[in-house]
């Protein structure tokens, strides 16, 4: 795919050095996956293909840094203190969209959203959010006793892969005795019980 630069002015190739630098290949693996069936479901649901593209590359951006780096971040820069009481699970979406704006010079609001609600959700979702957060659910490295209904769901509706992505993402916080961020919980009331 070769962008426009209507969205960033790296080429996918300078996007895809830039972000590979930024993390395991493991991880890396994963995002070029999300891409994958990120610009599938962009396809399918008339969603700009390159939006998705870059939004899928950048949205684990800044899952592999530090913790201390984030901290540090959340104190200076003006985010919500009480994202401290998190992990790097919540905290890589949120400011991996100021990372994204600040180190990559990507500043489209669809694309940073998208990365910034890529693991909560949200109760009103731009299209392309709804491709990076069930992509990313639903790529194919990932293997978790729903994934296939997930899938298939994904080829069907968007909107009711959010719900069953929400639901199940909740069960499982539930199960494994998380801490559950409130916007997830948001997400679910939104999402699943008011849809």
């Amino acid at each position: 795919m070769t962008y426009s630069k209507k969205y960033t002015d790296l080429s996918r190739k300078m996007l895809i050095e830039k972000v590979s630098q930024q993390m395991s290949d493991k991880r890396f693996q994963h995002v070029l996956r999300v891409e994958e069936k990120a610009c599938h479901l962009a396809d399918l649901y008339q969603v700009d293909r390159e939006q998705a593209s870059i939004a899928a590359l950048t949205h684990d951006y800044a899952k592999e840094r530090p913790d201390n780096e984030m901290i540090d971040l959340i104190q200076s820069k003006g985010f919500d203190k009480t994202l401290l009481d998190y992990g790097n699970a919540i905290w890589h979406g949120i400011l991996g969209a100021y990372l994204v704006q600040q180190e990559l010079g990507i500043n489209d609001p669809v694309i940073l959203e998208a990365i910034e609600t890529h693991t909560t959700g949200e109760k009103v979702m731009s299209e392309l959010a709804k491709v990076i957060y069930v992509a990313d659910y639903v790529e194919e490295g990932r293997q978790f006793p729903v994934v296939k209904e997930a899938r298939q769901l994904a080829e069907k509706n968007l909107d009711e892969a959010v719900a069953f992505e929400t639901k199940h993402t909740l069960l499982h916080l539930i199960n494994k005795e998380m801490k559950i961020y409130p916007k997830t919980i948001e997400t679910y009331n939104a999402w699943v019980v008011n849809p």
